[in-house]
Order: structure tokens, then C-alpha cells, then sequence
């Protein structure tokens, strides 16, 4: 199965347990975001690897439209049932890859994406189509989970997060986000930086987690060094804690190669 495919598959089944996860529905990141869009004069934009549309929701007040965007149809449903209800009708949703955007060149002034990054399968394809479809001077807002920059924590992090969950790719570190907005064309601030709590059941419950690989969360977890348990402030739950960041990129005007 391609990752497209199983991404899709992953998150089509449990789409509606992502409208009300705590973890994806608040948050000041989202605070944030909506400020952002009430910083432009009603901006279009398009939310990419939407999910349940929290960040469409956050910014959609602001907008003249939001399109969220996503590989599955099943969280698209969620995005027009939750719209609805909340008396948001300038959101509008299509499915598709993100390293293939449907629209033209300069179709959006704000461009969001929060907690997907990590499963696309070239980020660095993503970003070249971000920076086409945005018109120039427009602003691409990124986040998500972000990797530490000692590799004992990140192999660790790596490994916890693909065994809870296969259509996992890479959390990058923030010098790998850096890199990759540059090179699409992307002057960037990372505008802050913060720790997330994952409630371990809540967790590996989102995604279904097999309990053959909760187990191996578990013993992954239990046998590693004394200062990664530290760093991730690994509970008697297995509740841990993760980096999470937002970049806050500006389209310049030439595309670097």
C-alpha cells in the first residue's frame, strides 16, 4: 500500500475521534493562527492535511474562504459536519496530496498546516507547491511536532511515534524545517516553541494502536537510558511529554534550487 493510501486509511478510521481530541482542539497555537488571519484583511486560505479542521476553525472567522484540504474523505465529512454546526460557511473542503496541489499559481494569501507534516512523504515537494500557490509577499503558517536535536532523543522519539502509529514519516528538527522553507523560497521565524503532554491511553487509542505495539511503546520506553526518560518526562502511565513549534514563513520573491 502506498503511503498516500495508508495515510488515508489510518486517519479515515478514526476521523471523528480527532474532532474532540484535546490535544488537536485546543491548544494557543491555535490562538495564534487565528491571529494571524485577522492580521491580513480576509484572506483566502487553504488548510493543508486539515484533519478534523481545527485550524480551518481558528482562522475561518478572519477569512473570505478557507479550503481545507486533506487525503481523507472520511475527515473531510468531519470538517462539513463540524462547519456546519459551528455557522462557518466559508470553509469549503477537497481531498488530495499535498505534493500535488489542484490550484494555480497565487490562488491563496495564507497557507496553515498543524500536526501533519510528519506523515507527508516529501516535505520538500509540499513546500515548492506552497510557495506556487501562494501569491507573493503571501505567508505560510507550519506546525507540528518537532524532533530534538540530540540524536538519542530523536531515534527515540522516531521509533515511539512510527510504532504507534505506521503511516508515521519524521518529526524534523527545527534546523530541518529551517533548511527546507529556504530552499523552497520561504523567509521564516520559528514564533515559538512549546512542550505537548500525550496522555499515553488517550494516546495510542486515537490511533488504535495494536497491543503488540503499545507493548513495544512500553518496553521501548521502560529500557531506554535514564536522561531520554528524563528529557520526555516519561510517566508511571507512560504519559510523556513533546516538542511542538510554529514557523512563520513569508514568500520571497525568487525560488531558491
Amino acid at each position: 500500500m502506498k503511503q498516500q493510501s495508508y495515510v488515508a486509511q489510518q486517519f479515515g478510521n478514526t476521523a471523528s475521534i480527532y474532532l474532540s481530541s484535546t490535544v488537536h482542539a485546543q491548544g494557543a497555537d491555535l490562538a495564534a493562527l487565528r491571529a494571524v488571519a485577522q492580521g491580513m484583511q480576509a484572506p483566502r486560505v487553504l488548510d493543508l492535511g486539515c484533519g478534523a479542521g481545527h485550524a480551518s476553525f481558528a482562522v475561518a472567522p478572519a477569512a473570505q474562504s478557507v479550503v481545507a484540504y486533506d487525503l481523507s474523505a472520511q475527515m473531510l465529512e468531519v470538517v462539513e459536519g463540524a462547519s456546519r454546526e459551528r455557522g462557518l460557511h466559508n470553509i469549503s473542503t477537497l481531498q488530495g496530496d499535498v505534493g500535488k496541489l489542484p490550484f494555480a499559481d497565487g490562488s491563496f494569501d495564507l497557507v496553515v498546516t498543524r500536526f501533519s507534516a510528519h506523515h507527508w512523504p516529501d516535505v520538500q515537494a509540499a513546500l515548492h507547491e506552497v510557495r506556487r500557490v501562494l501569491r507573493a509577499g503571501g505567508r505560510f503558517v507550519a506546525i507540528d511536532i518537532v524532533a530534538p536535536k540530540a540524536a538519542l532523543y530523536d531515534s527515540t522519539l522516531q521509533a515511539v511515534e512510527l510504532l504507534r502509529d505506521g503511516s508515521h514519516v519524521r518529526d524534523y528538527r527545527t534546523c530541518e524545517w529551517g533548511a527546507k522553507l529556504k530552499n523552497a523560497g520561504f523567509a521564516h521565524q520559528v514564533s515559538s516553541e512549546w512542550k505537548l503532554t500525550m496522555r499515553f491511553g488517550e494516546w495510542v487509542a486515537r490511533m488504535r494502536t495494536p497491543e503488540l505495539r503499545v507493548q513495544a511503546i512500553r518496553s521501548l520506553f521502560d529500557s531506554a537510558p535514564d536522561e531520554a526518560r528524563a528529557y520526555f518526562n516519561v510517566q508511571e502511565d507512560y504519559t510523556f511529554d513533546i516538542d511542538a513549534a510554529m514557523f512563520d514563513a513569508v514568500r520571497m520573491e525568487q525560488e531558491i534550487y
